[in-house]
């Protein structure tokens, strides 16, 4: 809002009032200093306006047209943006703590207490969508206050710059329903401006009348207009409360009218000549002159100022925490009418210096360049309505978001992420969403197996795809797609790291070499058992001797020592036990104990496997496999000679590279052959490529 002829950025800004419009336009010389080149006072010719509420779009727009033309010839310069503040009016307020925890330490920057405080708004309008789900009103989020933030639990003024685990921030958030939000836009519009930023009535004027040195007292801000008395509490540094009653100055004037028999105008003049001490002259409806006297003025309307003072107060006592406050500032016109201040001390049970109007005193740093301008509590408010547009530029927009119109309130930080929370879109459905997991115990210790990460969100704005913290514009159109969810988990039990950990038996003096054996839920599995959520598995670190000979494929012939002690059937053979036993001759033949000097579980199974095949084999095929042979295969990129054996399958790889199974070094161990994952099992052949390594 940049106008020729000033050497500093103007604002202009409208306080659409209930019986009138007041326009100012200034700009800000310093943090502490408002100059003000040009006012504009301009009552309502009809009652366009009630209690805050735009009736007669078309009669207000009249009123502001007038107002920006009356502005325009002071300054020479044509205005084309305006700052505005809505009344408090079915105003909504909801206070919420929210937090964030951090995955580890880390330093807390603005774009974190950004995200922060959209946390906490959208808290709050959850807990206003949940109080109000039985009503069709549309609310709107037009502002926030934050009361205090926490850093890892403990209250700090400013978390900027901290190094934190977990920050958290309570605010308090206000809404209004959509009409009153629309009915402004449109009287603004209709005169040919654009809102360049909206608050609330309240915010504006605590902003000027309550300066934050004050806020650590308990003190109430109650702005009297013509429809509505909006009220603001400060405590411990924040603005703790909003609250508005619809009753306020035009109560006193129709007192009035009915005691004198007067039109409403004129009724308001008698008002403002009351606060005089001269005898009032006007003209009632039958066109007869009568006089009065102030003081009957007075005592004529303290009925209607009583029931307006005590409102107010019970208003205050409620949004304190069911107490009175220190202290009362009164600004706006309505509270001018002399007897109101101190009235409403009585109710409050404050004294009489407690409450005060504020007007001179909270308008010292403003200068008004025009003559005669009397520092009046009339101007509190639009005059803080020009300070907000410094403090917290605020405005609505409207985008398109997957077709549906939305409008948001501009804080000038707004992404696709507020639009989507606007509008319903699950949050969870903006981010990759994982499977679901698998969770299981191994030997009584809690496993968790990740499902697949599924795709974020596919954002397109204005037809290009961007991220979800792009921002946003008027009249931006979203598409926004889901995000996916990926595949469920899924692991077999030869996956698991403590599956390939071996137990080593000396059997007749040749060394075996056995999996361990995995029991799920009670029951025996194989290496190829899908495992299910909640499955038990144990790892047993021991066999029996009966299922030592079952999986050589052997039987014995007489005792069975173990480490030279008789043993029978159920004994428990652990690593690096020793087995003797003679073996039945119809076994002895297919034994792999005559041939093999390390004996594998993988081996016994694939010739016992063989044997059941039952099929005739000639004596000179039979010879030729029998026959040892050296393959030669790569290992992790170096040559490795496999020697005396007729074949090979991948467990042999152990006998001839050195590679540590004894020891735990990772997750799992990683088998690759040619490219292809592998198992112990799998058969080599003659400059096959292995990979073979523990997984992190």
């Amino acid at each position: 809002m940049e106008y020729i002829g000033y050497t500093e950025h103007l604002v202009f800004g409208l306080d659409i009032g209930t019986r009138s419009i007041v326009g100012t336009v200034g700009y800000r010389e310093n943090q502490n200093h408002f100059i003000v080149i040009a006012q504009c006072v301009k009552e309502h010719e009809t009652r366009a306006m009630l209690d805050g509420q735009i009736h007669d779009i078309e009669k207000v727009a009249e009123t502001i047209a007038q107002v920006k033309k009356q502005l325009e010839s002071q300054i020479g310069k044509k205005l084309t943006d305006v700052c505005i503040a809505a009344a408090g009016r079915v105003l909504k307020t909801v206070t919420v703590k929210a937090d964030y925890e951090f995955p580890s330490e880390t330093v807390v920057t603005k774009e974190h207490i950004h995200s922060l405080d959209l946390i906490g708004v959208e808290k709050a309008y959850e807990t206003l969508r949940e109080e109000l789900k039985e009503d069709k009103i549309s609310f709107y989020c037009v502002g926030y206050s934050v009361i205090r933030y926490y850093l890892n639990g403990f209250a700090i003024s400013k978390l900027d710059g901290h190094k934190a685990n977990t920050i958290a921030t309570e605010l308090l958030a206000t809404f209004l329903p959509d009409e009153v939000i629309d009915g402004l836009y449109a009287a603004v519009e209709k005169a040919g401006l654009q809102v360049a930023n909206l608050t609330l009535e309240p915010i504006a004027a605590i902003n000027v009348a309550i300066p934050e040195k004050f806020r650590l007292l308990n003190i109430a801000l109650v702005d009297v207009g013509a429809g509505t008395s909006d009220i603001s509490i400060t405590k411990d540094g924040s603005i703790i409360a909003y609250g508005m009653i619809p009753f306020a100055g035009d109560e006193i004037t129709e007192a009035i009218v009915q005691r004198y028999l007067v039109e409403f105008n004129e009724a308001e003049k008698i008002k403002l000549a009351c606060q005089k001490k001269k005898a009032i002259t006007y003209k009632d409806i039958m066109g007869n002159k009568q006089k009065a006297e102030p003081q009957d003025v007075i005592t004529s309307v303290s009925a209607a100022v009583q029931k307006i003072t005590k409102s107010v107060a019970d208003k205050i006592i409620e949004l304190n925490g069911d107490k009175s406050v220190s202290a009362v500032f009164v600004v706006g016109g309505g509270g001018k009418i002399p007897g109101f201040v101190n009235q409403l001390a009585d109710y409050l049970e404050l004294s009489y210096d407690r409450v005060a109007l504020r007007g001179e005193e909270v308008l010292g740093e403003v200068e008004f360049l025009q003559k005669g301008i009397k520092k009046d509590p009339l101007l509190v408010t639009p005059i803080g309505i020009c300070l907000n547009f410094y403090d917290q530029k605020n405005n609505f927009i409207f985008v398109n978001v997957n077709g549906e119109r939305v409008k948001l309130y501009d804080n000038n930080k707004l992404t696709i992420v507020d639009a989507a929370i606007l509008i319903g879109f699950p949050y969870e459905r903006l981010f990759p969403r994982r499977g679901n997991e698998i969770n299981f115990t191994i030997n009584g210790m809690k496993r968790m197996i990740r499902g697949e990460q599924g795709e974020a969100a596919v954002v397109k704005l204005n037809g290009e795809i961007v991220g979800l913290s792009h921002a946003i514009e008027q009249n931006d159109k979203i598409e926004i797609i889901e995000s996916t969810i990926g595949k469920d988990a899924e692991y077999e039990i030869k996956q698991l790291s403590e599956y390939h950990s071996i137990i080593r038996f000396i059997f007749n003096e040749k060394q075996v070499l056995c999996p361990k054996f995995v029991m799920v839920n009670g029951e025996l599995v194989s290496g190829f058992y899908n495992i299910q959520n909640n499955d038990e598995i144990h790892i047993l670190d021991y066999y029996t001797v009966e299922q030592v000979l079952q999986f050589m494929d052997i039987k014995s012939a007489g005792t069975i020592l173990v480490n030279n002690v008789p043993a029978g059937p159920d004994e428990k053979i652990y690593d690096n036990f020793t087995i003797q036993c003679d073996i039945l001759p119809e076994y002895a033949e297919t034994s792999t104990i005559e041939d093999e000097t390390d004996i594998t579980y993988e081996n016994v199974e694939y010739k016992r496997q063989s044997k059941e095949t039952k099929k005739p084999i000639s004596q000179e095929t039979k010879a030729e496999e029998s026959l040892p042979k050296d393959i030669r295969v790569i290992i992790n990129n170096t040559p490795v000679v496999l020697r005396n054996k007729p074949s090979y399958i991948f467990v042999d790889v152990f006998d001839f590279y050195p590679f540590d199974l004894s020891t735990i070094r990772g997750s799992e161990v990683v088998i690759t052959l040619n490219g292809q994952r592998a198992d112990f099992t799998t058969p080599l052949q003659e400059n096959d490529v292995i990979e073979l390594y523990w997984k992190a």
